[in-house]
């Protein structure tokens, strides 16, 4: 079992964390694993040698691999497309839906064809200026099309604000989102499977800072998760039934974390999909498991079968 962590891109500090708890958890539910470090340069490296992909070889001799990478270069379907070519078994989304999730301009744009509940957003390049944004009001939230763990992200409440948030959000992506602040709970439900997903029970991200952002998310204390979520019974299912019918609108597979605002009235607003959310100590993917029954040994010796599953599956189509 080979397990991936660090990587190219800004969350590479998150996903070595990520990975470190991955290992633990693989070797308590009693798998032999293989430590891979992905430099911040790109470089793969193992007990402190490189790593040579050789097309159709596999990798390291692991029956699976655990890419734990979050951002570019690791969620986005570029190190899926490697195991692909490769022919291992791997751990979560494949190459387009990898791809299709991270970026949040492209995601929101399906779910929008498909009639999915969203606040109000507009996708941004460079030279579009402020095309459709003032149509959502104040505040916004201005963010990096690819990036997570809430890198890049500004809280927008004054017009003089929004030029340097969109600019800021420019230097890590030459996609940017805007997207109009909801009043609503926000709310986390974590997905596993393959063809037929099942979801957690939805947990409630109460914090104290004025919104979700890295230090809420990564500080110890930053924030708390209340699961169950405190919402009425047929709210909480119309999550649990929205977070499994995105994941299988975008082609996920494995698990995912779906995230979404729930506004006065019961309103479900889907807000983005996390093709690998994070594993650390403050993580909400395994704390929603966890609160649902299912340890965190046992989580992730069902991702690693799930991955076999879907392997052994798509083998069987003559592409």
């Amino acid at each position: 079992m080979a397990v991936l962590g660090g990587g190219r891109s800004s969350e590479h500090e998150i996903s070595l964390a990520s990975a470190a708890s991955v290992r633990a958890g693989l070797a308590e539910a009693g798998h032999e694993v293989v430590d891979v470090r992905l430099s911040r340069a790109g470089a793969w490296s193992s007990d402190g040698g490189p790593v040579a992909i050789e097309a159709g070889a596999g990798l390291l001799g692991a029956d699976v691999v655990f890419p734990v990478l979050h951002g570019p270069f690791g969620e986005d379907g570029t190190v899926q497309g490697l195991l692909e070519i490769a022919d291992v078994p791997y751990v979560g989304a494949g190459v387009l839906a990898s791809a299709l999730c991270l970026d949040k301009v492209t995601f929101k744009d399906l779910m929008a064809r498909a009639g999915v509940p969203q606040v109000g957003y507009v996708g941004l390049r460079q030279g579009d200026g402020r095309a459709g944004v003032e149509e959502l009001g104040l505040p916004v939230f201005v963010k990096p099309s690819r990036l997570g763990s809430s890198v890049g992200i500004s809280k927008v409440e004054a017009d003089a604000e929004l030029d340097a948030a969109i600019d800021a959000a420019f230097a890590h992506d030459p996609v940017v989102i805007v997207e109009a602040a909801s009043p609503g709970l926000e709310i986390e439900c974590a997905v596993i499977g393959n063809a037929r997903p099942e979801a957690s029970e939805p947990g409630e991200i109460a914090i104290g800072s004025e919104w979700y952002d890295y230090d809420a998310k990564y500080r110890p204390g930053g924030m708390q998760l209340v699961v169950p979520a405190r919402l009425e019974a047929a709210v909480g299912d119309r999550v649990r039934e929205l977070a499994c019918e995105v994941f299988t609108r975008s082609g996920c597979s494995g698990l995912a974390r779906v995230d979404f605002f729930v506004e006065h009235g019961g309103r479900v607003l889907v807000n983005e999909l996390n093709t690998m959310p994070g594993f650390t100590e403050t993580s909400v993917f395994p704390k929603l498991w966890q609160a649902s029954g299912v340890p965190f040994a046992e989580l992730l010796d069902r991702l690693v079968r799930l991955a076999t599953e879907r392997y052994e599956t798509d083998r069987g189509y003559r592409f």
